[in-house]
């Protein structure tokens, strides 16, 4: 077969928007420093950091979809190349999922996936972050005839998918910018010659007529859309080029594609399916539970004392991702952290692509790195040992919350999501969707994102059954949350609110002034200072009626009224002013049901532990010796090849090789992870180790 290289298309993009940083917005100067919109906050909606842009998370509907796979057969201008396949086209899944990638069964909705995908069908996958996606197109990949084509956003992790697959005997390769010309020629004519079982593309090459035209020339298996929701409009994650996905369906008719993503709402659920035109698709949506993970908000005080504590308590010595709203609050937490002897390093779309690359290198290579970021990092990033992940700043929605902290704990073992919340993080989300450029229909969206976040920030009972509920999931109390585990009180606010709005309106009606929170406080508590003794505040008939409240607890209160839409915040400096519900709470017709913050959260340390029956299950010391010599040989092992250390074998597979101890070649058939190829390459490179431990 003749071959000629294909043009370059346009080049693929790094992340969403190439804008500069958006300008620092000033402090409010009525909060105080530990809870005021930091100074590095980003004001108005200015362009959100991404590695291609941020995200949405996960919709489960109340109502299955309807399945209608039609009647699909093979294209026979497709049968031209003939594939000298590992993988006969009669292997089933199971088998394939065994002898390639060590696992005995398959998780949840997989094995349906693998074997509706298998026999033609068109799928859309919502499955969330840790489920097992990927082998939802790979193993199909591998035994139906041809090449699986594989859409994906992320260029800069396309590498480490391809190691990780020819570290199973998986015949992987990508096509992207970042390849030099010879490079791209030989994956070209491997293509051609039915050389690969696994082509992954940028959805900017695979939008170029000459990149269709040459894999037109080849057999195609399927095609996997990763990261799906990028083609809804109304995302963050909104890539334009996955909307000319849907003439796949036009150019193969009968080549199956799957679409899948952890990260749908409802409206971008419906979207995926119109927009990729996989109407006749059947749809699977997972238990989007994460088990392992612990939910904890914290009232933010010193908000980087407080992280610092977390992480050093609870975490020393384990990789994790600290998420924070501007760039220049993660260049200055990560000085902190590296000051205080933590291994951190910031990560955003302002630093130069080399830097971002060896940040993203070392996270993954090196055990026990923090990386401080936007939410330009993680999406795509497969490191299954991330033990938390701390948000120092309020996320915008809960979809968004979701998708961040579902990429702690991947491979099943005890983690930690940890989230500081305060008033400053409520009055700078009211700005910054109040002065949103977008349409009143777009605001309103936000708004309703924002108040789901606060919901679940402020909610008196399991943290998890609000999350879950979300998504239109039902479940019942986790015992793995900061709530279950210290339950919080709920006290009648009513009185204390009156008295706020009550100041607020005296104020604006008497003297036509408006105030922040830290001043309406003051004057609550009859604190002199400067300003109040300035505006002469002390003659005000509300000054000192609130005495009777700490200023910690009166922020609580505000807090859970901005929350509750009995505040509303105003213009730059977020002055306060009441809104059309504050009526009814001033007239004595509503109750205020607060929350009540703990003054210090203690968690068990039982919360450490992992559920029954998973990977946590504490080790003997013994095993556990031993676990530290294969997590050493691993090291090793993975720096002499080039490749992160999870690409040799993930903890649940060593902590299972610690327990089990096997003793020669055919035990390891057994051991979760350890496929034929792994086995021939590092069978008895264990078998050492673990005998030298005897």
């Amino acid at each position: 077969m003749s071959w000629t290289p294909v043009p370059e298309p346009e080049p693929e993009r790094e992340w969403w928007n190439d804008a500069p940083p958006p300008e620092d917005a000033p402090p409010s100067e009525d909060a105080p420093p530990e809870d005021r919109p930091p100074g590095d906050a980003p004001t108005g909606d200015a362009p959100l950091e991404a590695d291609y842009v941020p995200s949405e998370s996960n919709y489960v509907p109340s109502e299955p979809f309807a399945s209608n796979t039609g009647d699909l057969s093979s294209n026979p201008a497709l049968l031209t190349s003939t594939r000298p396949s590992q993988f006969p086209s009669d292997t089933d899944g199971r088998e394939t999922l065994h002898r390639v990638f060590g696992f005995e069964e398959f998780r949840g909705d997989q094995g349906a996936i693998v074997e509706h995908v298998i026999a033609g069908g068109d799928a859309v996958v919502l499955m969330p972050t840790g489920g097992g996606k990927s082998l939802c197109y790979q193993i199909p990949s591998l035994v139906r005839p041809g090449t699986g084509i594989v859409v994906s956003p992320l260029i800069a992790l396309m590498q480490d998918q391809v190691d990780a697959l020819t570290a199973v005997g998986v015949r992987a390769a990508f096509l992207n910018s970042t390849q030099d010309a010879a490079t791209r020629s030989a994956v070209e004519r491997d293509y051609l010659a039915g050389n690969l079982d696994l082509l992954y593309v940028a959805p900017e090459r695979l939008s170029s007529e000459a990149t269709k035209s040459f894999l037109s020339r080849g057999r195609i298996a399927l095609f996997a859309i990763d990261e799906a929701h990028c083609v809804s409009q109304w995302g963050h994650d909104f890539r334009p080029d996955y909307l000319t996905l849907s003439e796949l369906a036009d150019r193969w008719p009968d080549v199956p594609r799957i679409a899948l993503t952890a990260t749908a709402t409802e409206a971008t659920h419906i979207e995926i399916t119109e927009r990729l035109r996989l109407d006749r698709a059947r749809h699977f949506v997972s238990d989007f539970d994460r088990p392992n993970i612990q939910y904890r908000i914290v009232p933010k005080a010193d908000v980087r004392g407080q992280l610092l504590r977390f992480i050093t308590g609870e975490h020393a010595g384990d990789a994790g991702i600290v998420y924070a709203l501007s760039r220049n609050t993660v260049e200055r937490t990560a000085e902190y952290l590296t000051a205080n002897g933590l291994n951190a390093l910031p990560y955003h779309a302002g630093l130069d692509a080399g830097t971002r690359a060896r940040t993203q290198s070392r996270f993954l290579r090196e055990d026990g790195v923090i990386v401080v970021a936007t939410i330009a990092f993680g999406m795509g990033i497969d490191k299954p040992d991330v033990r938390f992940v701390a948000h120092i700043d309020l996320p915008k929605s809960v979809e968004g919350y979701y998708q961040e902290t579902g990429r702690a704990g991947r491979d099943g073992m005890p983690s930690t999501a940890w989230l500081a919340y305060g008033l400053g993080d409520v009055v700078q989300q009211r700005r910054m969707i109040d002065e949103s450029p977008g349409d009143l229909a777009h605001r309103r969206r936000q708004s309703a994102h924002l108040d789901a976040m606060l919901a679940l920030c402020e909610t008196v009972h399991c943290r998890r059954i609000d999350l879950l509920g979300y998504f239109g999931q039902s479940s019942g109390p986790c015992g793995n949350c900061d709530t279950c585990l210290v339950p919080p009180e709920s006290w009648d606010g009513t009185v204390p609110a009156q008295k706020f709005l009550s100041t607020i309106v005296r104020l604006q009606r008497e003297r036509g002034q408006k105030f922040g929170a830290g001043q309406l406080i003051d004057i609550l508590r009859g604190k002199q200072t400067p300003r109040t003794e300035q505006h002469r505040h002390d003659t005000i008939a509300t000054w000192g009626i609130g005495a009777d409240l700490s200023e910690s607890q009166w922020r609580g209160v505000v807090r859970q009224m901005l929350a509750q839409g009995l505040l509303r915040s105003e213009g730059e400096y977020g002055t306060l002013a009441i809104t059309d519900a504050s009526g009814q709470v001033l007239g004595g017709e509503r109750t205020v049901t607060l929350r009540r913050d703990p003054e210090r959260v203690r968690v068990a340390k039982s919360s450490r532990t992992a559920p029954t029956g998973t990977a946590g299950e504490e080790l003997s010391a013994a095993a556990g010796e031993l676990f530290d010599r294969l997590r050493a040989w691993r090291s090793e092992t993975a720096r002499a090849a080039g490749v992160p250390a999870y690409i040799v074998f993930g903890d649940a597979t060593l902590r299972q090789l610690a327990t089990a101890r096997p003793s020669a070649m055919t035990d390891l058939d057994g051991i979760t992870g350890i496929g034929a190829k792994k086995k021939e390459s590092y069978g008895q490179a264990i078998l050492e180790v673990l005998s030298s431990a005897t």
